[in-house]
């Protein structure tokens, strides 16, 4: 795990795409079992920064998917619907959980479950229904629309960042962090593709002062 674990709020976003970023929104997962006859490895989550509605809606506005204004709305009409908020918390986590075991199986050269691509699937239906092309000063792009009273309109952007990835990313590109309880993962654009951690500071810095402890262990014994 991370030596200080941020809160959703303020945590790096280290990944290179909103999807692993939102993947990310864990202190850390391990291996919660031997790898099963389907082939996939079950992971263990090790703290999880989000704990309730207002914590993605938090994650959200600190990545950029809705402003500060907009995340106040969005608290507020929780409030009022607090089961309808409780459903899209719920739809976010198995759509964090999805894409991470689809990234895994990507990275390791399986195939992923089905029951996992249904449900970044069903996410991306719905979030097709509000999106629609315009036309700016140069060009086109998509928008969002009928987002400013959906409690689940982050879950439309990070369902296309995860569709985007799968479908036109670099695939060969996808790490995890090497740390034995971190479970990050991200996009490594270094040129010669040798990125171990999912940051210098963190996993980086505690793998070095293991290191040295270790051998400084060894000397000890010789």
């Amino acid at each position: 795990m991370k030596a200080i674990p941020a809160s959703a709020a303020d945590m790096r976003l280290i990944g290179g795409r909103l999807c692993l970023d939102f993947i990310n929104t864990v202190d850390g997962r391990k291996s919660a079992s031997p790898r099963s006859e389907s082939g996939s490895i079950n992971r263990l989550v090790l703290g999880d920064k989000l704990g309730e509605y207002s914590d993605l809606v938090e994650w959200s506005r600190h990545s950029g998917i809705v402003t500060a204004l907009e995340s106040g709305r969005l608290i507020k009409a929780s409030k009022r619907n607090a089961a309808e908020a409780r459903n899209v918390f719920d739809r976010a986590i198995a759509l964090r959980e999805a894409l991470y075991r689809i990234c895994k199986a990507t990275m390791t050269g399986r195939r992923p479950q089905k029951v996992d691509l249904e449900i970044v699937n069903d996410e991306l239906l719905g979030a097709r229904t509000h999106e629609r092309l315009t036309h700016m000063a140069v060009g086109f792009t998509w928008e969002w629309v009928d987002s400013e009273a959906a409690l689940d309109r982050m879950l439309w952007s990070i369902a296309h960042s995860g569709a985007e990835l799968l479908t036109t990313g670099d695939l060969s590109r996808l790490r995890e962090c090497g740390a034995e309880e971190c479970g990050w993962l991200f996009e490594d654009i270094s040129r010669n593709r040798s990125r171990q951690w999912c940051h210098m500071q963190d996993c980086g810095n505690l793998a070095k002062v293991r290191r040295f402890r270790s051998r400084l262990a060894n000397a000890a014994k010789g």
